[in-house]
C-alpha cells in the first residue's frame, strides 16, 4: 500500500506539469470562445454563448479561409514530402564531405519561421527585391512581378517558402527511417535483377511506410497551426489572398483585439485537426490506404 502512494506522488508533478501547460491552456481557451473578453473588458468578462462561433461561421470569408487553409496545407506538404523523400535517398549513401553537405542542407529546419517569413519578404518584394533583379538580369522578366502583392502569385510564393523551409524535416525523418532497412532486403533484390524504382517501390517504401505516415500527420497539424511564414510575409495579404485559420487567428487579436473570438477560432482549428486525426488513424487502422 505504502509502495502504491509513493508511485503516486512520484507520478503528481508530471501530471501537474501536463495539466498546467496542456490542458489547462485549452479548457481556458475553451471557456473563453464563449466570452466577450477584449482589451476594454478584460476584468469584467460577459458570457455569450455560441455568438463567437456564429460569427466566425457565418462570416462570408470564412469558407475562403477554409479553401486556403486546404491549399495551404496539401501543397506544402506534398511538396515537403516529395522532395524530403529524394534529398534522403540522396544522402542514404556515403560521400565526401556528406556530413557538411547534410549541415548546409538541414540548417533552415533551426530557424524561426517568422524571421525565413520576413528575409523572404525582402527577396521577393516587388520593387526591391533581389529576386525580381535576378530574373530581370537573366532575361526571365521585363518587368518586376509583384509575388506579395499580386493576388495571382502570393500563394504560390508562401507555399513555395514553406516548402522550402519544411523539406529538412522529412529529409531527416526518412533518412533515419531508410538508414534502418536491412542490407539483405536490397542484396536481395539485386540478386533478383531488381532496378532503382522497383527497389525504392517493393523495399524502400513499404519498409519506411510507419515513418511515413506518422510525419505525414504531424506535418499536417504543423502547417495548419504555422502562421510565422505567412505572417511574416504577408500578414494574410493581399486582399485575403493567403489568409488561413492560424493567421486570421493572430488578425483577430492585433487589429480587432477580441480574444473570445479569436479563441472561438482556434477551437474550431483543433475541432478540425482533431476529426481530421481520428478519421486518418482509423483509415489506417482499416489498411483502407496503403503506399
Amino acid at each position: 500500500m505504502k509502495r502504491s502512494k509513493f508511485w503516486i506522488l512520484m507520478l503528481v508533478p508530471t501530471f501537474a506539469l501536463v495539466f498546467f501547460v496542456n490542458l489547462y491552456p485549452l479548457v481556458r481557451g475553451g471557456v473563453i470562445s464563449f466570452q466577450r473578453l477584449t482589451v476594454f473588458n478584460l476584468n469584467n468578462p460577459r458570457f455569450v454563448g455560441w455568438n463567437n462561433y456564429r460569427t466566425i461561421l457565418n462570416d462570408p470569408a470564412f469558407p475562403r479561409l477554409l479553401w486556403n487553409t486546404f491549399v495551404w496545407i496539401a501543397c506544402s506538404v506534398a511538396f515537403q514530402f516529395l522532395f524530403g523523400l529524394i534529398l534522403a535517398l540522396l544522402l542514404a549513401k556515403p560521400f565526401f564531405g556528406r556530413g557538411l553537405y547534410m549541415g548546409l542542407v538541414f540548417y533552415p529546419w533551426a530557424l524561426s519561421g517568422f524571421a525565413i517569413g520576413l528575409l523572404w519578404s525582402w527577396l521577393l518584394n516587388g520593387q526591391f527585391g533581389i529576386v525580381n533583379d535576378v530574373l530581370i538580369r537573366l532575361g526571365l522578366l521585363k518587368t518586376p512581378i509583384g509575388f506579395l502583392s499580386d493576388e495571382r502569385f502570393a500563394m504560390f510564393s508562401v507555399i513555395l517558402v514553406n516548402v522550402w523551409y519544411g523539406i529538412p524535416f522529412f529529409a531527416i525523418m526518412l533518412l533515419a527511417a531508410i538508414q534502418s532497412i536491412p542490407s539483405e532486403l536490397y542484396e536481395a533484390a539485386q540478386i533478383d535483377g531488381a532496378g532503382f524504382f522497383r527497389k525504392l517501390f517493393s523495399v524502400t517504401l513499404p519498409y519506411i511506410r510507419p515513418t511515413i505516415y506518422s510525419t505525414v500527420l504531424l506535418r499536417i497539424i504543423w502547417v495548419m497551426n504555422f502562421p510565422d511564414i505567412i505572417y511574416g510575409m504577408t500578414r494574410g495579404g493581399p486582399a485575403g489572398a493567403t489568409n488561413i485559420l492560424s493567421v486570421q487567428m493572430i488578425n483577430i487579436v492585433y487589429y480587432r483585439n477580441n480574444f473570445g473570438l479569436a479563441s472561438a477560432l482556434g477551437m474550431i482549428i483543433t475541432a478540425i485537426l482533431t476529426i481530421f486525426a481520428v478519421i486518418y488513424l482509423t483509415l489506417l487502422e482499416r489498411g483502407e490506404f496503403e503506399l
